[in-house]
């Protein structure tokens, strides 16, 4: 039967010294602290059985796949459906009241449930569940580990609990290099979530004190 558990790991700390909203902006690395961050994450599903490695086309993605790859030897697939949504204000300061001030960026805020200034929240969900569907049918069993960014999984942890997708970012519990597990349910009622989630965890948390999380849209 096909994977029943999925891991969606966020990545690691970016390098991102002037605070730039990245979004999908390309050569964002991981800074020295994020590699170690992914490092730590993939220690603690060592010994899991981890069947199929998939991550974002984004290079911070990619570079904290790495750790997985080389403790399971599994190839490490991309999937463009994992990416970071796309974002009007990407490429400026993460410190977006500043922009706000700006006339000509007003009509981008017309529609903050949707939302009016990046890719629809229900079209992150929808591309994301699409992907853990094709990571979890594409083995004959074991466990997935898909690597991506903080809205997106948050999407889908919204999703799943059926919950609205529109929410304050601030709340967003999502961390460094976090890992949350779904699992399907295949006997779920017609018009139920057919994941739930069944942990959160943060394996790097003590390195979370000294980490700078700006840049993600």
């Amino acid at each position: 039967m096909p994977a029943d558990l999925i891991h969606l790991v966020r990545h690691g700390e970016v390098h991102n010294p002037r605070g730039v909203l990245y979004g999908r902006l390309p050569e964002f690395h991981l800074s020295e602290l994020g590699h170690r961050m992914a490092a730590e994450t993939a220690r603690a599903l060592t010994g899991r059985p981890i069947t199929r490695l998939v991550a974002s086309p984004l290079v911070r993605a990619q570079e904290s796949a790495r750790p997985f790859a080389e403790a399971t030897g599994l190839e490490l697939g991309t999937d463009e459906r994992l990416i970071e949504p796309w974002n009007r204000f990407e490429g400026g300061t993460s410190d977006i009241r500043s922009r706000l001030r700006r006339p000509e960026v007003w009509p981008w805020l017309v529609n903050p449930w949707l939302p009016s200034w990046g890719e629809p929240y229900g079209q992150v969900a929808r591309r994301m569940i699409a992907a853990v569907d094709a990571a979890r049918l594409a083995v004959d069993s074991g466990e997935v580990v898909l690597v991506s960014h903080q809205l997106p999984i948050v999407m889908v942890q919204r999703a799943v609990a059926a919950l609205p997708l529109h929410h304050d970012p601030r709340q967003r519990r999502c961390a460094l290099s976090s890992v949350t597990t779904l699992r399907h349910y295949p006997e779920a009622e017609r018009g139920a979530p057919r994941y739930l989630e069944l942990d959160y965890r943060e394996p790097a948390a003590d390195l979370l004190a000294g980490a700078v999380d700006r840049g993600a849209v």
